[in-house]
């Protein structure tokens, strides 16, 4: 793979994209995601493969793929993506891809797949997976997600496998992002952290989540407000933090026990941000809950760490 690649990782917060030659990383561009309707990201997404060309010293015209990693549910022969709701706009049917490639200009293809899935594909091919075959990815971010590599394989299914962030970890429990309630993504993404956390300061809880991410100038909980907030040792965050370790060992542990998985990795802007703490507090939720736990996965951070979404994108783009 001689050419020029480029991989977009479209997310509820950011958009972070890279341009490969070969394997090898030589243009990047992140901006956080518009939080005004489908135009705006759309052109968002355009910019960044520009500032990503240009730190290339490339141009449009020499790209041979482009790929989008995006959350929802995706259609790949039609590069159609909707059900996402942690993207503005993007609850309803949007034609991604071709509103992508319409908007480059140069006929170059754009090719779309879930945003977990191909971080996980990345992370496989070029991160902390290549010595696995079976092997789940969970990104926990401002939703949950999962990719899952079979027999040294990725398991697309009929669209929606790996979504482990909507098995049900609480039958009638917290409402989830996508309507239902008990999801793990409803304990476990940082979107709904924050839900949570709003609910319970309006209850008269204290905390200082929002203290943080004000002089941050944020106007939402990212990932490194937990993670100071965490280190202050706020009681809320660490009741947070706490829930969603508990739910991710349940719904880990029903993984493993129904795939016999060799590893399991975890990343994601939370799951990054926390690191090797936070995965061994997993790995211990999820012991007691293990048919097996003499063949208890390999569990691992991620080696790309933020750019995996936006590797694998373009690894899916080159083919």
């Amino acid at each position: 793979m001689s050419e020029l690649a480029a991989g977009v990782d479209l997310g509820g917060t950011k958009i972070q994209t890279v341009v490969l030659r070969g394997m090898d990383v030589v243009g990047s561009d992140r901006i956080e995601t518009p939080q005004s309707g489908v135009d705006d990201v759309v052109a968002a997404i355009v910019t960044t493969i520009d500032g990503s060309l240009a730190q290339a010293d490339a141009e449009r015209g020499e790209l041979a793929g482009v790929g989008i990693g995006s959350p929802g549910e995706i259609d790949a022969e039609t590069g159609e993506v909707a059900e996402s709701p942690n993207v503005p706009g993007f609850q309803k049917k949007v034609p991604l891809g071709p509103r992508v490639a319409d908007a480059l200009g140069t006929g170059v293809r754009v090719r779309l797949s879930n945003d977990v899935r191909v971080a996980m594909l990345g992370e496989h091919r070029r991160g902390a997976g290549r010595p696995y075959r079976d092997v789940l990815g969970v990104f926990v971010g401002t939703g949950v997600g999962g990719g899952l590599i079979l027999d040294g394989a990725l398991r697309e299914g009929r669209g929606a496998a790996g979504e482990i962030g909507h098995t049900t970890v609480k039958p009638e429990g917290r409402m989830c992002s996508d309507g239902r309630r008990g999801h793990l993504e409803a304990y476990a993404g940082r979107g709904r952290m924050e839900v949570h956390a709003r609910n319970l300061v309006e209850h008269g809880k204290d905390t200082i989540l929002f203290d943080i991410a004000r002089d941050r100038g944020k106007d939402r909980l990212s990932s490194g407000v937990f993670a100071k907030a965490l280190k202050h040792g706020d009681e809320m965050a660490m009741s947070l933090v706490d829930g969603a370790v508990w739910a991710l060992g349940i719904a880990l542990a029903s993984a493993q026990n129904l795939l016999d998985l060799e590893a399991i990795v975890i990343g994601g802007g939370l799951g990054d941000r926390l690191g090797r703490p936070f995965v061994d507090r997993i790995a211990e939720a999820m012991a007691p809950r293990l048919f097996v736990p003499g063949h208890a996965p390999a569990m691992l951070t991620t080696e790309l760490g933020d750019l995996g979404g936006a590797v694998g994108a373009a690894l899916l783009a080159a083919g």
